[in-house]
């Protein structure tokens, strides 16, 4: 949490300007249906949405180790944020998981306020008959002492400023550092693969989309909730919409798979758009997305606008596709 807070003031400006949630709603990775409703939010609670992320990642994690009062305080604050992150988008199960740890401000005398008398119960009688053994004890105190000697590099990479957002420091991943959106989109790309079964390529041709499982591409589409679940294909094109195919080598090994009808790479997709047989060449177009004003919407949740071509067309003896592919060890 601390971390996420610290690359977010030495990241873009629009977290210290109070602006950061003008665009993220719109441009996180994959909206879910209440995306819209929090990106039309007036901008004033936009803005106060802001200074609660910086409340929650830059405060919260400190009053866990204070006294009980102050304890409850940060894991509420921790909770309230997640959901709020839960309701607004699909962040996968990232959310979830920064959940349970902050379950741990809340002491016994809390719980056995607000859960059923059974469960109380049944902890209670559990907790007469656990006693920690000395091996779990020594193995406890080995444990800390290695996250402990771990976490030197993280902390320090952490209170520098030269952040890093996310790397790990040692061969195992044990102790990392971690930072999310320290830089906020301003326009939502998306990169959609097309194909077609026609004789040229050109603009002529009847190019047929490949629809994804979560990603928005059908402008009357309202966006699924598929969190906690991850859309691994879905994710990381999110990522090189912002790129080029250089830095996303294996989009190219993709569309090879879509120009023979790879049954494991159309599963990624939502369908085959060539059941029958695979199309004669395969392309991808960069669009901008924006969501529309549910007041004069007409029933439609977006707008696009085409860029350009984020890849040429390409067919299963393209000489160029093929030798690329043998270079990257894809191809025999």
């Amino acid at each position: 949490m601390l971390g996420a807070g610290l690359i977010k003031l030495r990241g873009d400006p629009a977290w210290r300007d109070f602006t950061a949630l003008y665009y993220h709603f719109e441009t996180q990775p994959l909206p879910n249906p209440l995306s819209r409703w929090f990106h039309f939010l007036p901008k004033p609670v936009l803005r106060f949405g802001v200074g609660f992320n910086h409340l929650a990642e830059l405060i919260a994690p400190w009053l866990v180790f204070w006294p009980r009062f102050a304890r409850l305080i940060g894991g509420a604050m921790i909770i309230l944020f997640q959901v709020a992150l839960i309701l607004s988008g699909n962040l996968s199960f990232l959310n979830w998981l920064t959940i349970i740890p902050a379950l741990a401000c809340f002491d016994d005398s809390f719980w056995s306020r607000i859960l059923p008398k059974i469960l109380v119960r049944r902890a209670e009688q559990a907790a007469l008959s656990a006693a920690p053994s000395k091996a779990m004890h020594l193995t406890a105190c080995a444990v800390v002492g290695l996250v402990a000697l771990l976490s030197f590099q993280p902390v320090v990479n952490m209170l520098s400023p030269h952040q890093v957002m996310n790397t790990s420091f040692d061969p195992l991943d044990l102790v990392n550092t971690y930072g999310a959106f320290g830089t906020v989109g301003r326009e939502r790309l998306n990169v959609v693969f097309e194909g077609t079964d026609a004789a040229v390529s050109d603009e002529s041709a009847d190019w047929k989309p490949y629809l994804y499982k979560g990603l928005p591409l059908e402008l009357d589409k309202m966006p699924p909730q598929i969190a906690p679940y991850q859309l691994r294909l879905d994710w990381q094109m999110w990522f090189a919409a912002m790129s080029t195919p250089n830095r996303y080598p294996w989009t190219l090994h993709l569309v090879w798979k879509l120009l023979h009808n790879n049954p494991g790479a159309l599963s990624l997709f939502k369908d085959n758009p060539f059941p029958g047989n695979p199309p004669r060449y395969v392309r991808a177009i960069l669009y901008q997305y924006e969501f529309r004003d549910p007041a004069n919407s007409k029933g439609a949740w977006w707008s696009r606008k085409e860029l350009g071509v984020w890849l040429p067309p390409l067919s299963a003896d393209d000489p160029r596709l093929i030798e690329w592919l043998q270079r990257a060890g894809w191809l025999p």
